[in-house]
């Protein structure tokens, strides 16, 4: 059986396929899902986000190093749901309406699923309705909204508008990003939290859950 804290390392290393493969063996070993998801994944892409934070690393390798992550989770999650184990949160991420940016919300929605989190993605243009509709159908408890034109960043407040009309706005947190988004503005729509990169995306999202 390999030793499954190298899975930490193929993460850090960004080889998806060593991932898979250290994951699918462990399984079999009867390594316990959970404990995959919690000693080696989530540690490994905390290190990834710090590595970022701190410039040692750069967007190229953050989502190779996502990838791998990817690769071992997607062997994971059926066994989670298996064994009924409860995701970290449930978080709604999307970019709103008008905007075609996704590098960002796609480096954000790796990074929560790193740290546990089950990420519903609902893409980039997405109307406020949408993320209604997803918060009631998956009962997410955090939505994340991405904007990186600052003409589309009035479509953030019409998306929590829409929550505080539908009834759903007090049973949510919401935080957003994009680089021209600020605190300021946040505080001024009404949002949760604010990030403005991605490993403070997970720390916001945690302290959320």
């Amino acid at each position: 059986m390999p030793d499954p804290s190298e899975l930490t390392n193929a993460i850090l290393n960004g080889n998806a396929q060593a991932a898979a493969d250290i994951t699918k063996e462990a399984l079999n070993s009867g390594v316990d899902p959970q404990e995959l998801v919690t000693k080696y994944m989530i540690p490994a892409m905390d290190t990834v986000g710090k590595r970022f934070e701190c410039n040692e690393i750069f967007v190229p390798e953050l989502l190779i190093a996502a990838r791998a992550m990817k690769s071992a989770l997607e062997l994971i999650r059926p066994k989670l749901a298996e064994a009924g184990a409860e995701p970290t949160g449930r978080v709604v991420i999307g970019t709103v309406k008008g905007d075609l940016h996704d590098i960002g919300k796609n480096l954000v929605a790796s990074m929560l699923e790193g740290g546990g989190f089950e990420v519903i993605d609902l893409g980039i243009d997405v109307p406020p309705e949408k993320f209604v509709e997803a918060v009631k159908e998956k009962k997410a408890k955090i939505v994340a909204i991405s904007a990186l034109l600052t003409t589309t960043m009035p479509m953030m407040k019409n998306t929590i508008e829409e929550l505080k009309n539908a009834g759903v706005r007090d049973q949510v947190k919401i935080m957003i990003g994009g680089a021209p988004v600020t605190q300021q503005f946040a505080d001024d729509i009404g949002a949760d939290g604010y990030s403005d990169n991605a490993n403070g995306a997970v720390t916001m999202a945690r302290q959320m859950a």
